[in-house]
């Protein structure tokens, strides 16, 4: 080995050996950074007071109250949806709606009991337990009622749209029905002042449909949102019988900039029985009414109350017309 390649040698194992230091400071550095942004998100968390610490204060589990959902639909209309869990082994229709309850009553309590000791702080263990089991109790009492007023939705669908093949068809297929459906679980969650929980099912609706109901809305029987993407139905909204809405409808507030001092205020319209709204209309304010038998047309801005069998439309824009050139 000649005096040049053995100095080559030892300066490549110089190189590797500094290389090899260099890689092993940037990982510790890496390390420590990540280390420290860590450290830094749980501080800002534990400033702006979001942790919940100790055991039993976790939230609910969005997974599993999609799934709830997705059961109670399941039970409400059997045949058309699938359980998340297996009911092969049940020998009677009767049989296997029984073990479907069960099976929700468990899932439910155990995500409304997270729900209250996540967010009521002063509420211990044994009394989460218990206050979830009256509230699922009750929730169960009033399934009945909410699976009547369902049916009737799909009645309103049916009736209210001449592209619907069948009520089969609305069940299994439209978004506003899945929106109306999710809305009436929800809603009786909210009357029980469950937290998280009806927010987290109606923004999955959102999500799946497009379509904003807040939990609570006050809506009465046979309501029907044709098409629906874009509606927005807000808190403290009231809407009587037999309503249609259509797309892009906005059940929405005149204003907002009170924020939280303006909880609890009726902030969105009421529309009264028999009304019809089409698509693109907005309807403000907390004491705005739309009377009874109205029909408010498609993309008319309303902020002050209308007279009950009105017909109100917005006047039409003057439409150009010209010859296009090759340019245009």
């Amino acid at each position: 080995m000649t005096e040049k390649t053995e100095k080559n040698e030892k300066i490549e194992k110089i190189e590797k050996i500094e290389k090899i230091e260099k890689n092993e400071n940037t990982e510790k550095s890496s390390e420590k950074i990540i280390r420290d942004a860590a450290r830094e998100i749980l501080e800002n968390c534990k400033a702006a007071e979001i942790i919940k610490e100790g055991e039993g204060r976790e939230p609910p589990d969005r997974g599993s109250v999609i799934r709830l959902l997705n059961d109670i639909r399941a039970l409400m209309f059997p045949g058309y949806f699938e359980f998340s869990f297996d009911t092969s082994e049940c020998r009677s229709d009767a049989e296997r709606a029984e073990r479907a309850a069960l099976n929700i009553y468990d899932s439910l309590h155990r995500q409304i009991k997270k729900a209250l000791g996540h967010m009521c702080g002063g509420l211990d263990d044994k009394s989460a337990e218990k206050r979830a089991g009256e509230i699922c109790a009750d929730f169960f009492k009033k399934l009945p009622q909410i699976h009547e007023k369902l049916l009737k939705d799909v009645k309103a669908g049916y009736a209210g749209d001449p592209a619907a093949n069948s009520e089969e068809e609305v069940i299994c297929c439209y978004p506003g029905f899945f929106a109306i459906t999710v809305y009436r679980m929800a809603h009786e969650l909210y009357l029980a002042r469950v937290p998280l929980i009806p927010r987290i099912m109606t923004e999955h609706a959102h999500d799946r449909t497009g379509i904003d109901i807040n939990a609570g809305a006050s809506i009465g029987e046979y309501f029907f949102i044709d098409h629906g993407t874009g509606v927005v139905i807000g808190e403290t909204t009231v809407i009587g019988n037999n309503v249609k809405l259509y797309q892009g409808v906005t059940l929405g507030a005149i204003s907002t900039r009170g924020g939280q001092n303006l909880s609890g205020v009726k902030r969105h319209p009421t529309v009264e029985d028999n009304v019809t709204i089409y698509a693109g209309a907005t309807v403000l304010g907390g004491a705005t009414v739309i009377g009874e038998g109205s029909v408010v047309g498609g993309n008319t801005v309303i902020t002050s109350s209308v007279q009950k069998n009105t017909k109100v439309s917005a006047k039409a824009p003057e439409l150009n017309f010209k010859e296009a050139t090759n340019r245009e």
